[in-house]
């Protein structure tokens, strides 16, 4: 049964332009960061702070609760319940959060920013604003982003021509989803629906793009203006990999009866190559038997493929 978040908000503007949603769990050494680079952009309109607090076990929710008191005309705050937390492939994860900020947005647009990651540039926002305004072929626009890991900090890598040139949701099953969370604006769709694998697929981001993108145009604007935390530093195990495949396997079967005719056959490619992966990964040591398990996952996922 769903516990309703306790919600702390009391001046928050009626009718922002953007709204920022903000989901924040066990980040207390990094959220101060996140919501001052949140709260110092220029810009010429309104908006809005979405903070979803998952109810840490640190010290995070002390720091939303005294951010939300100092800032009440920006930020409204939820305090979530871990009961409500939804589980992926026998996960917890942010998904409840994710969705219930959305779905309390007021703004015309949405920009999103984990609370573990940051802003780099003050006019962010408004740079957004004025490029979406100005092109209503384009549903979803992001920016550069710089990689933080182990204190160093490294450009993340854009396949080109994309860097410059806008193209449509396709090319991240074509390609990867080379899209910075911290980096994103989208149009809010009216009414903003979610389907119901969004709570079976791992990658919460990617499926977002897929429903709020709607057919239309994905365009970078090239500057950097946000760091995405990277916290794993280890080399992927031959474990982890196969995880990551069963994760990606997972993703594209929950979202296939949704694609497009061009993106379901890209993503037969791509569901394909992780069959033969992940028979490879499960039988490391015997290549008859790998094929024949890849065999045996072909014709189980038969009609994926």
């Amino acid at each position: 049964m769903l516990n309703q978040p306790i919600s702390y908000y009391s001046n928050a503007v009626n009718f922002p332009l953007v709204s920022i949603c903000v989901q924040t769990y066990n980040h207390g050494q990094y959220i101060r960061e996140c919501l001052d680079n949140l709260l110092n952009q220029n810009t010429n309109f309104d908006y809005e702070i979405l903070l979803g607090e998952d109810n840490s076990s640190d010290n995070t929710r002390h720091i939303c609760i005294e951010y939300a008191e100092k800032y009440p005309e920006k930020i409204r705050l939820f305090l979530h319940d871990r009961s409500n937390v939804i589980k992926i492939n026998g996960n917890a994860t942010g998904r409840f959060n994710f969705i219930y900020n959305l779905k309390n947005t007021k703004g015309k647009y949405i920009a999103l920013c984990e609370g573990d990651d940051y802003w780099t540039d003050p006019y962010k926002l408004q740079k957004q604003v004025d490029f979406l305004e100005a092109n209503d072929d384009v549903n979803i626009c992001f920016t550069r982003a710089l990689l933080l890991k182990n204190g160093k900090e490294e450009l993340q890598e854009i396949p080109l021509p994309f860097d410059k040139q806008s193209f449509r949701f396709v090319e991240l099953i074509r390609h990867h989803n080379f899209i910075s969370t911290a980096s994103v604006m989208f149009k809010k769709p009216e009414p903003l629906i979610f389907p119901d694998w969004i709570i079976k697929v791992p990658f919460g981001d990617l499926a977002l793009y897929k429903i709020v993108s709607n057919n239309k145009k994905i365009q970078c604007i090239n500057e950097v203006m946000s760091v995405y935390r990277i916290h794993d530093s280890g080399v992927w195990s031959g474990i982890n990999a196969k995880k990551s495949a069963e994760q990606y396997l997972t993703f594209y079967l929950a979202i296939f009866l949704a694609l497009t005719s061009e993106e379901k056959k890209e993503a037969k490619k791509k569901i394909r190559s992780l069959l033969r992966k992940l028979a490879s990964l499960s039988v490391p040591n015997n290549k008859y038997i790998a094929k024949l398990y890849f065999i045996n996952l072909l014709i189980k996922h038969f009609n994926y493929i």
